[in-house]
């Protein structure tokens, strides 16, 4: 039976609940457009089924904050699904921030291995830093999901070497992604 992988594409295309804006692009944006390449490489390998928090550029979920974040978390557990990985840019005051790092409800789960993964396939596939994995349990996509979830801060938005990369080569951070999730499932090496 294929493995469920439900790709949460953070954030609303506008309010409520959109992302970080800086350097000239949305966060929105960037995450909408990674997700949607992540769900179209899980989708060609038979080992995996995919379904997106976004289906399309415009699509709002929710009509406040919270709404938005438990839609995305009904959807997914309604169906069942084996992951959730929840796609994000940092941002920061400090422009020399840069890397990638994940978030994860507790350490020692299968969700914390997988967070590691993913950054080892990001860094494998941008170069990007590996910055770690955080514990975050008040995340609310972290906690309230029945699977294991994983929140990835692919790049900061705030740095121009990241951004250049998450708009010129979005199509890496999706392969590092896919990547760490077959480290994750042992079917790459």
């Amino acid at each position: 039976m294929a493995i469920k992988i439900f790709v949460d594409q953070g954030h609303n295309p506008q309010n409520p609940n959109a992302g970080a804006e800086a350097n000239g692009v949305r966060e929105q944006d960037i995450t909408y457009d990674i997700g949607v390449r992540v769900a179209a490489i899980l989708g060609n390998d038979p080992n995996f089924d995919v379904r997106l928090s976004r289906n399309w550029p415009e699509e709002q979920l929710g009509t406040s904050n919270a709404t938005s974040l438990q839609a995305r978390v009904y959807e997914a557990n309604t169906w069942g699904a084996d992951f959730f990985i929840s796609l994000h840019c940092n941002s920061s005051t400090n422009t020399s921030a840069s890397g990638s790092e994940t978030y994860v409800y507790s350490a020692g789960s299968p969700a914390y291995t997988m967070g590691e993964r993913i950054l080892e396939g990001l860094n494998d596939m941008t170069g990007l830093r590996n910055r770690g994995v955080f514990i975050r349990p008040s995340l609310y996509v972290l906690r309230a999901t029945s699977m294991p979830s994983v929140l990835v801060e692919m790049g900061y938005i705030t740095n121009l070497g990241d951004v250049y990369l998450l708009t010129n080569d979005p199509e890496s951070f999706a392969k590092g992604i896919v990547r760490g999730i077959n480290l994750y499932y042992g079917f790459v090496r």
